[in-house]
């Protein structure tokens, strides 16, 4: 079992940063990959970004160039930098952990609470 803790939501206004964290119970050495996806009232969850255990990364095109994944396997935490925010962008950030490859088909094993990113316009 992980449990994920995601930190570092809050209000920003348009053009602003966040860095959002993801904190991870035990060591995430062996999860295989780690995503932030994110829902807006009204709308369905998306894929934000994902890191493989490699480092392999990939985006959402509406994220492309603005937000960045990274992860610290010795401090157990994943974090989503995000850059020139847009109203937009506003949402519950969740983040997604899988130990195998069901995340390829987008269906992790841990998830988070989430975290609420509000851009002001």
């Amino acid at each position: 079992q992980v449990q994920l803790v995601e930190s570092g939501g809050g209000l920003v206004q348009a053009g602003g940063s966040l860095r959002l964290s993801c904190a991870a119970s035990r060591s995430i050495f062996s999860i295989v990959a780690m995503g932030w996806y994110r829902q807006a009232p009204g709308k369905q969850r998306e894929l934000v970004a994902v890191i493989t255990g490699g480092g392999s990364t990939n985006y959402a095109d509406s994220v492309k160039g603005r937000f960045a994944i990274s992860r610290d396997n010795a401090k157990n935490t994943v974090y989503l930098q995000m850059n020139s925010l847009k109203p937009e962008d506003t949402a519950v950030y969740y983040c997604a952990a899988d130990e195998g490859w069901s995340w390829l088909q987008g269906r992790y094993d841990y998830w988070g609470q989430g975290t609420q990113v509000t851009v002001s316009s």
